[in-house]
């Protein structure tokens, strides 16, 4: 077993897991967490000044890319602090330990399509169902896991199988996604574009509407231009921001040119604050 010790100061595992941009993690107890990525898994937790990552002998390298540990999160922080705007210092302070997290984009497609007009509890037990039907056993550290299923794994089903799995609507785009995939729709491809570029494409897809592309793009490709919009940030553009616009793509444009380049990591900051912190 192989243990990666990073300072913590910028590295909250909690508050990076639990912050909506991952679905397939466990409490192991004791603060820590059981991650599940692929056909991988890791057991992280902070203690003392310090984070860890325990994860099987070769797997270094993908959580160390995993939990993003070769960028500079201080530069980041303090740029955010540096916008002296009230509601996003306090955000920044109690959030500066959230690291948007390099996932799987086919992964990232199908589980934000799962989570549109949905809720975290019910998003997670719906993507564990699939996971346990026809993703790959994992041992890990005593415990048994399972690996998100392929797009393969998931063309051998019809749409019933997924509506069993609680996907409601959301069974055909799904469906209709994976024969996309197999078909020769190749997100690997799409790293060479422009974040908009990305975006337009993802929204041709069935089932893909803005939100779900501007998660994927952030989460998935790891494009911090990038600004989802739900009802917690609505809440923070109207209530700190004073915003009036009710168009979330509106909404969306103005947090990006309001702090450009890094305004994907300050979403994050500020989701967490309104839904932990603000009364």
């Amino acid at each position: 077993m192989a243990i990666i010790k990073t300072d913590g100061e910028y590295f909250s595992v909690k508050d990076t897991l639990q912050c909506g941009q991952i679905f397939r993690y466990y409490e192991h107890g004791g603060g820590k967490f059981v991650v599940v990525s692929k056909d991988k898994c890791a057991l992280c937790y902070n203690q003392g000044d310090f984070a860890f990552i325990e994860c099987e002998d070769g797997d270094e390298d993908y959580f160390y890319n995993f939990f993003d540990l070769n960028r500079d999160y201080k530069r980041i922080v303090d740029g955010a602090l540096s916008h002296n705007i009230g509601v996003l210092t306090k955000a920044t302070t109690l959030g500066k330990g959230i690291r948007i997290l390099n996932q799987d984009t086919e992964e990232m497609l199908l589980s934000f399509i799962v989570s549109q007009n949905n809720n975290i509890p019910r998003i997670k037990k719906s993507l564990d169902y699939l996971a346990l039907s026809i993703g790959d056993k994992i041992d890990f550290k005593g415990g048994v896991y399972y690996a998100f299923p392929t797009a393969q794994n998931l063309s051998t089903k019809d749409e019933e199988f997924f509506k069993s799995a609680g996907l409601g609507y959301r069974a055909g785009y799904i469906k209709g996604v994976t024969k996309l995939l197999l078909d020769g729709f190749d997100l690997t491809a799409l790293n060479d574009l422009s974040t908009e570029e990305i975006k337009s494409k993802l929204i041709t897809r069935r089932g893909v509407g803005e939100k779900v592309a501007d998660c994927v793009t952030l989460f998935g490709f790891h494009r911090a231009d990038s600004f989802p919009v739900d009802t917690w940030i609505e809440k923070v553009y109207k209530e700190d921001f004073l915003g009036k616009e009710s168009d979330r793509r509106k909404i969306t444009d103005y947090f990006v040119k309001k702090f450009g380049k890094d305004a994907g990591y300050i979403q994050q900051y500020l989701f967490h604050y309104k839904r932990n912190f603000s009364k």
